[in-house]
C-alpha cells in the first residue's frame, strides 16, 4: 500500500520558517511529479510546487519563489519543502501527492484529482 505522509507544519510567526516533509512508503520514485499543494480555510485548493523526479527540475507558484524551495531524496523516499519568510497568507492546510507523470509539474491544481497518491494535511499558521 502506497502511503505518504505530510509532517512538519506547525504555528509561526511572520518572517520565520518552516520546513516539511513528505515520505513516501510503498512506492519507489521513478517519473514522477510530486506536488506540494494547500488549501486555506475557504478558499480554493492551490499547488505551491512540484519537482519532477526523474531530473529533479522544480516548479513554484508566483507568490512563493524566491521563499519556498522544494527538494527531493529519492534514496529517502521524501520530499521537502522547505518555507522561508512566511507571511500569514500562507497559512493553510498543506498535502503532498504523486503523479506517475513528471509532465504534470506543469499542470495547476485544477488536476489534483489525477494524482495517483495524496497525503493527509499538515496545517501551517503564520501569525502576523
Amino acid at each position: 500500500e502506497v502511503q505518504l505522509q505530510a509532517s512538519g507544519g506547525g504555528l509561526v510567526q511572520a518572517g520565520g520558517s518552516l520546513a516539511l516533509s513528505c515520505v513516501v512508503s510503498g512506492y519507489t520514485f521513478d517519473d514522477d511529479a510530486v506536488g506540494w499543494f494547500r488549501q486555506a480555510p475557504g478558499k480554493d485548493l492551490e499547488k505551491v510546487s512540484c519537482i519532477s523526479t526523474d531530473d529533479g527540475s522544480t516548479y513554484y507558484e508566483d507568490s512563493v519563489k524566491g521563499r519556498f524551495t522544494m527538494s527531493s531524496d529519492n534514496d529517502q523516499k521524501t520530499v521537502y519543502l522547505r518555507m522561508n519568510n512566511l507571511k500569514p497568507e500562507d497559512t493553510a492546510v498543506y498535502y503532498c501527492a504523486i503523479h506517475r507523470i513528471s509532465g504534470m509539474c506543469g499542470y495547476s491544481a485544477d488536476y489534483y484529482d489525477q494524482y495517483d497518491y495524496k497525503s493527509r494535511g499538515t496545517l501551517v499558521t503564520v501569525s502576523s
